[in-house]
C-alpha cells in the first residue's frame, strides 16, 4: 500500500527540469548516462508543443518529486486499438518498495481504461532482476521470443537515402517490413 500522502499527478510545462533531472537519474541507475542527449527544450516541445508525443505523471511525497512514469501511446494491428506504451517508470531509490511504482503503474492502468486501450507494453533490462520480479507480480507477462529492434539517428538518415550497409538488403524490402509490422502489433 503506497503511502498516504501519495500524489500522483500530470506534469505541468514548469515541471520540465525536474522531469529531465529524473531522467538522468533513471540514466545513471540504467548505467546509460552517455546515451542521454534530451534536452529542457527538446523535452519541453516533447510534452507540451503544439503535437505532443509523449506525456508524464509525477509521484510525489510531502511535495518532493520522488518517481515518475513517461509514456506515449501505440496501436496494435492485431488487438485493432491504440495501447499505452511506458517508456520509462522511476522510482527514486531512497523510497524504493514503499509501492510508488506500483501507483504510477495503476495510475497508468487507469489512464489505459479510460482512453479504451488494448494494452500496455514496455521494456525492461535484462539484468534488472528486481524490476522483472515486480512486474511479473502485478501480472506482466514478458514477451518470450521478441527481440527489440532500433535504428538510431544516422541509420535513418542512411536509410533513408537509400545508403544503408547493406547488411539488411536483397528482399529485405518485403520481408523487412513484415517483420517490423509483426513486431509492432
Amino acid at each position: 500500500m503506497p503511502p498516504a500522502d501519495l500524489v500522483i499527478r500530470p506534469a505541468r510545462p514548469d515541471d520540465v527540469p525536474l522531469v529531465l533531472k529524473l531522467i538522468r537519474e533513471l540514466a545513471e541507475y540504467e548505467r546509460l548516462p552517455h546515451l542521454v542527449e534530451n534536452t529542457e527544450a527538446l523535452l519541453n516541445e516533447a510534452l507540451f508543443g503544439k503535437v505532443p508525443a509523449a506525456e508524464v505523471i509525477i509521484a510525489e511525497l510531502a511535495g518532493k518529486a520522488v518517481g515518475y512514469a513517461l509514456f506515449f501511446h501505440n496501436f496494435s494491428t492485431f488487438v485493432g486499438r491504440k495501447g499505452l506504451y511506458l517508456e520509462d517508470l522511476y522510482v527514486r531509490p531512497t523510497v524504493r518498495g514503499a509501492g510508488i511504482g506500483k501507483a504510477l503503474l495503476t495510475e497508468l492502468a487507469r489512464i489505459a481504461r479510460k482512453r479504451n486501450c488494448g494494452r500496455m507494453e514496455w521494456s525492461v533490462l535484462d539484468w534488472n532482476e528486481s524490476a522483472i520480479g515486480f512486474y511479473r507480480s502485478l501480472g506482466a507477462e514478458l514477451m518470450e521470443g521478441w527481440t527489440t529492434c532500433r535504428l538510431g539517428e544516422d541509420q535513418i538518415v542512411r536509410l533513408a537515402a537509400g545508403t544503408s550497409d547493406g547488411r539488411a538488403s536483397g528482399a529485405s524490402g518485403a520481408s523487412g517490413a513484415s517483420g517490423a509490422s509483426a513486431a509492432g502489433s
